[in-house]
């Protein structure tokens, strides 16, 4: 498959965080209250067995334990913490927390498939923090131990699930990698629901409309968008695209909620753009500096990514059978 444009590339998979920055207001003003691990699951769950009904292909015995171990970092472990976290911080404060995803992704990056920490890429990142933090700490901001320990471990997941999908890609579309990660979570949500959270309330329609959105927009269509963008973007401009869920919580935060944005947060905005741009100039660098050759057997090397070739070699075979071969 011939890779699109890298900027147009950066642009679309850009969407997936901006819109995931909508999760907060979504979830304070139209979902049941305290039931975060049951939002968790409604949200993984249904999207990603509509996936599997649009796509028509189950992991073969040999891909299950590693599809449900990063389903489990992205969708179980990370849809839990960003709930708790929602439920139990401003919304500012949970998305700074998930800012910290870049860190987590440079240092397991380097210490899961050995890539080198570049000093930019450090740099760009905690600058970014830094500048999520002006954009939405404010002197009010209520630091709930619960909630604190929630957004950090959340980005902690998603940022093992990031370097995990990259290392683990299987010879499938990146929909149907999607479709299993999303039913793997949300399989994995729904007994440890059923056993601590009581019983949801009467679903109002706003409850529904909440759940839908979040589920199909916020579930299946951006995290295909997401994993697409990781098998063709470099990971250290990756690791730098979540800095845009802050940025759209605020805005809506501005635009639906009557709050207004203070010069320091305008500074802060003006700061994750700059890190955000510092992090695609890393990725570009690397990409720019590897020579000419044949593509990597086995593993494919963490910071080559232009294209789904970079990951699965191309055997002048479809994917589908390349995965059946594999079984």
């Amino acid at each position: 498959m011939k890779p699109m444009n890298s900027g147009l590339d950066v642009l679309v998979t850009a969407l997936a965080p901006a819109v995931w920055g909508s999760t907060y207001l979504v979830t304070t003003e139209f979902l049941p209250p305290d039931h975060p691990i049951t939002m968790a699951a409604t949200r993984a769950l249904p999207a990603g067995l509509l996936l599997l009904l649009f796509v028509r292909k189950l992991p073969g015995r040999d891909w299950l334990g590693k599809v449900m171990v990063v389903g489990g970092l992205n969708f179980s472990v990370f849809f839990c913490c960003l709930f708790i976290a929602a439920y139990r911080l401003p919304g500012g404060v949970a998305a700074t927390l998930g800012a910290t995803q870049a860190l987590f992704v440079i240092a397991l990056a380097r210490g899961l498939m050995g890539t080198p920490v570049r000093l930019l890429s450090v740099i760009a990142a905690l600058a970014g923090v830094f500048g999520v933090a002006l954009l939405v700490l404010g002197p009010d901001a209520a630091l709930d131990p619960i909630g604190v320990a929630a957004g950090i471990g959340g980005s902690a997941a998603m940022g093992a699930g990031t370097v995990l999908t990259r290392k683990w890609q299987p010879p499938v579309s990146p929909l149907t990698f999607t479709a299993w990660q999303l039913t793997a979570g949300g399989l994995l949500l729904v007994p440890v629901a059923m056993v601590f959270e009581p019983s949801l309330p009467a679903l109002e329609p706003h409850y529904l409309g909440g759940i839908a959105y979040l589920s199909l927009i916020g579930g299946a269509a951006t995290y295909f968008l997401w994993f697409r963008g990781i098998a063709r973007i470099e990971p250290a401009a990756v690791s730098m695209l979540p800095m845009m869920s802050p940025m759209t919580a605020v805005i809506l935060g501005w635009v639906v909620l009557g709050q207004t944005l203070s010069p320091v947060q305008w500074l802060g905005a003006a700061i994750v753009l700059a890190s955000v741009w510092a992090g695609q100039h890393v990725g570009r660098a690397l990409s720019g500096s590897k020579q000419p050759g044949h593509e990597p057997s086995g593993r494919a090397s963490f910071t080559k990514c232009n294209s789904a070739a970079a990951v699965v070699p191309d055997t002048g075979s479809s994917p589908q059978r390349q995965y059946e071969a594999s079984k």
